[in-house]
């Protein structure tokens, strides 16, 4: 077992000093230290054009392009190595897990990927320059793998597959797009059609009304939606995209579809994600797949709720007191993990194995 850590951040001001202030964290950082030595090994699958990438944000999210300023004004990088790590446009997605399960109220997301990609970062953000406040986990600093929004929004992402890879936007700056831009699933969904998507992703979309969750398929060359309660690594309408070998994501599908007639509350359908021998909890560390984080979202009361591993009772946030100026106490979330493989924001990563 591993002891593993995520920071607890929290801010209020602009994208730009919110960037400022991450890049002063991480410019002498491990984290950043790991980032660099992958690039030895690993040869970039994407360009980075500048221009067209600063056209493409400043007319769908121009603070968000503020961010990335202030990342380079931090980091005294120039913008193309910034865009190259943080930018989320046109970057290369590895193969991943994830699994995610919506019931009465509440939205469950297993977060399932590799150790030494992993930021560590459990983020709260209310800007006050546009935008809507949010509160999840971080990927790639500036993205967001799964969380939510003032207005109740919640979001999470499967993988799909790597086939054909387009010009676009990559999962978790989409992540970041919908819980920072959208006040309800229905604008989400609008927006999900209008982007352009580099990878093969479905988007879980659950909010306030806790109607049946919109589940958005969407590849380069086709965007799909439909509803459904609960996610895994295969489509349903998109059939043409997806891989070969789907056992593992049929069968974490149908222990979470079998548990839905039950009626689960939030605390049971978190125990059947996070529980180690209920069949959804995955150990493939090495495959991209194994579970690093569990978390829940409730839109009603917007409470929050995190665990590091298996087996393990979340750390419990109130959202909507934070949002009223109660800053979180706990500023560090820890947990355990079956693995040996170093995370990329507490241990040298050796990305020659």
């Amino acid at each position: 077992m591993k002891k593993v850590y995520a920071d607890v951040i929290q801010f209020r001001n602009t994208h730009y000093d919110f960037r400022y202030m991450q890049g002063e964290l991480i410019k002498d950082s491990i984290l950043l230290k790991n980032r660099e030595r992958q690039w030895l090994v690993r040869k970039p699958l994407f360009r980075i054009d500048k221009e067209e990438t600063e056209q493409v944000f400043k007319k769908l999210a121009p603070n968000i392009w503020e961010e990335f300023i202030g990342l380079q004004d931090a980091l005294k990088w120039p913008i193309e190595r910034v865009l190259q790590e943080f930018g989320g446009y046109r970057v290369n997605i590895n193969p991943s897990g994830c699994s995610i399960y919506v019931g009465d109220k509440y939205m469950i997301r297993n977060y399932d990927y590799h150790p030494k990609t992993y930021d560590g970062r459990f983020v709260l953000f209310q800007p006050t320059d546009g935008g809507y406040a949010t509160i999840g986990v971080s990927q790639k600093i500036t993205g967001r793998s799964d969380g939510m929004n003032e207005k109740g929004l919640s979001m999470g992402y499967t993988f799909m597959n790597r086939k054909r890879p387009g010009d676009g936007f990559i999962c978790h700056m989409i992540g970041r797009l919908i819980l920072e831009l959208c006040a309800n699933a229905k604008e989400a969904v609008d927006l999900l059609k209008e982007i352009p998507h580099r990878g093969s992703f479905s988007y879980v979309l659950f909010d306030e009304t806790c109607e049946a969750p919109h589940i958005v398929e969407t590849s380069p060359r086709r965007v799909e939606t439909r509803q459904g309660y609960s996610c895994t690594n295969h489509f349903e309408m998109l059939t043409e995209e997806n891989r070969h070998v789907l056992d593992d994501s049929k069968k974490r599908m149908q222990i979470v579809e079998e548990n839905q007639v039950h009626g689960l509350s939030g605390h049971e359908a978190f125990r059947l994600l996070n529980d180690t021998d209920k069949g959804v909890f995955s150990k493939l560390y090495g495959s991209w797949a194994g579970t690093i984080h569990t978390t829940a979202y409730f839109p009603q009361n917007l409470e929050a709720w995190i665990v590091l591993g298996g087996d393990q009772e979340p750390a419990k946030f109130s959202f909507s007191n934070w949002l009223k100026g109660e800053d979180l106490l706990l500023k560090t979330i820890e947990g355990d993990i079956d693995t040996d493989i170093p995370f990329a924001h507490m241990e040298r990563a050796d990305w020659f194995k």
